[in-house]
């Protein structure tokens, strides 16, 4: 509740209740103390951004940048907005809210850890995440920084600039193949071939995105961006 930024979705309040009930316990019924728990969110009228970001027609190229902004300023907090960082964990569509004006807001903090100030690695034997989202580093040796966000944020600037989806499969956690096939095929000519109605603004936004999520999504996280440097990018000052 004590996060508030533009592109984070507001907790307005929650509920917790413990009680004893009945439950059934290796053949017998025995009383247990259960827990019962509700978020209350700001009401998003659009939904989530995976029902839209897929669909050709439904988003503009200025609808999608706006987008992408939004989400890269509102994980800029996380970052480095707070009094410690915030790690999300969690970036997939899914996990973004859209208002009616279309602004994204990041959502879903349930796997979400907070570091030390001076803190910037840790590490888990307890890896959990969404298919297809997850960085190498974390996925393979549980390793937990910020750069594990950055390579979330890529896949997700990926999909939304291209409309390609990240299919989430078990035998591809990181979305390689995804990633492999945007590098190949997703060059300067067939960015102004696949929007030809685009202005050259327009389309040097495109192109920048796509740089941005194969920046973010490479296999070393010390290659990756920092939130710092896309934010500046995706502004025109780098």
């Amino acid at each position: 509740m004590a996060v508030r930024h533009d592109n984070i979705v507001k907790l307005v309040g929650f509920c917790y209740e413990t009680k004893r009930t009945v439950v059934e316990h290796n053949g017998r019924y025995i009383l247990a103390d259960t827990v019962e728990s509700l978020l209350c969110y700001e009401y998003m009228k659009m939904g989530s951004l995976d029902k839209h970001i897929f669909a050709p027609s439904t988003l503009d190229w200025a609808t999608r940048f706006k987008i992408i902004k939004g989400i890269c300023q509102g994980l800029h907090f996380l970052h480095k907005g707070m009094d410690k960082p915030m790690l999300h964990m969690d970036l997939k569509p899914d996990n973004i809210l859209l208002d009616e004006n279309m602004a994204p807001k990041i959502a879903d903090f349930g796997l979400s850890r907070l570091f030390g100030t001076e803190q910037t690695r840790m590490h888990t034997l307890n890896v959990v995440g969404a298919h297809g989202y997850m960085a190498p580093e974390y996925l393979y040796r549980g390793e937990i920084s910020t750069q594990l966000d950055i390579y979330s944020l890529g896949l997700l600037i990926i999909e939304i600039t291209t409309g390609e989806r990240n299919q989430r499969s078990k035998d591809d956690m990181s979305a390689r193949n995804l990633v492999e096939n945007v590098r190949q095929n997703w060059t300067i000519e067939h960015i102004v071939s696949k929007y030809s109605s685009l202005d050259a603004n327009s389309l040097q936004q495109l192109k920048v995105c796509i740089e941005i999520g194969l920046e973010c999504v490479e296999i070393d996280r010390k290659k990756r961006p920092s939130i710092e440097h896309i934010v500046n990018k995706l502004d025109g000052r780098l």
